[in-house]
């Protein structure tokens, strides 16, 4: 028999083609296309009936990494094409924690299997870092966690590292996750519009900014209340009132829905 025997990598339900001619003879012979996964034994898998001319043509969804011929019988088998099946990964994390929290990314591993190990990692210094293990439950699902030991923003992925039966594969995460404290904060604005910024400028009704003592002009803060986050750069110094750390300007107030004075959350 002929068909074309190759190596060929696809994703995870990527159609793949096998197609070939069989030895001179009636139209209508029947062609088995098996499949034998890495490991196992030769299984068939689908069959086609052969053209006037003896060509055959089979078009799979890949499932899992193998081997597959095309078999007719007395005429043995066609040369082996050799699949890599990558698999299909997914997975969500939660994006504001408090300092010290749990961060808990839910997903999940197609095809869906137990047993299987994904890792959970962040990035750190230039390269992803493996926080967490965890195996597949029923379906593929999994749910893996770490604590945050700093402020600020994290990248995070999942990996499967790959089997016998799919090929390697990360995907990061949506967005960023940001470990946040809590800070007590006030405003200002009114009378003081037209005033010199200590950080350069001047204060104006639409100035969105915020007042910190030591931290560097320009510095991006995310701030978080009630449900409502932004990020706002430090533009000001102060505020120079006993137990509190930030001073947001009006526009940053509102953009907040922040009230008079209250707890905000930061990461900084």
């Amino acid at each position: 028999m002929a068909g074309a025997g190759s190596n060929e990598r696809v994703d995870l339900g990527e159609r793949v083609a096998f197609s070939g001619t069989v030895p001179p003879g009636p139209a209508g012979r029947t062609v088995r296309l098996e499949h034998a996964p890495r490991g196992e034994r030769w299984r068939s898998v689908s069959s086609k009936s052969t053209s006037s001319g003896g060509s055959y043509r089979f078009v799979v969804k890949a499932k899992h990494s193998g081997a597959y011929r095309a078999t007719l019988q007395g005429s043995g088998a066609s040369p082996v094409k050799r699949v890599t099946v990558v698999a299909r990964l997914s997975g969500r994390a939660g994006r504001y924690v408090k300092l010290g929290a749990v961060v808990r990314a839910r997903g999940r591993l197609r095809p869906g299997m137990r047993g299987r190990r994904v890792a959970l990692q962040l990035r750190s210094g230039g390269t992803w870092k493996t926080v967490d293990r965890a195996l597949t439950r029923r379906g593929g699902r999994f749910s893996a966690a770490f604590t945050t030991r700093k402020l600020g923003a994290f990248r995070l992925r999942v990996r499967f590292g790959g089997d016998k039966r799919n090929a390697a594969v990360s995907r990061k995460l949506r967005g960023r996750t940001y470990a946040l404290r809590p800070g007590h904060a006030s405003w200002y604005g009114p009378g003081l519009y037209g005033n010199k910024l200590g950080c350069g400028g001047t204060l104006r009704t639409g100035t969105v900014g915020v007042a910190h003592k030591r931290l560097p002009c320009g510095t991006k803060v995310v701030f978080r209340y009630r449900g409502r986050t932004a990020t706002i750069r430090v533009v000001d110094r102060g505020p120079y009132v006993g137990g509190r750390e930030w001073d947001l300007t009006a526009a940053a107030k509102r953009k907040l829905g922040f009230g008079s004075t209250g707890t905000v959350w930061t990461s900084k």
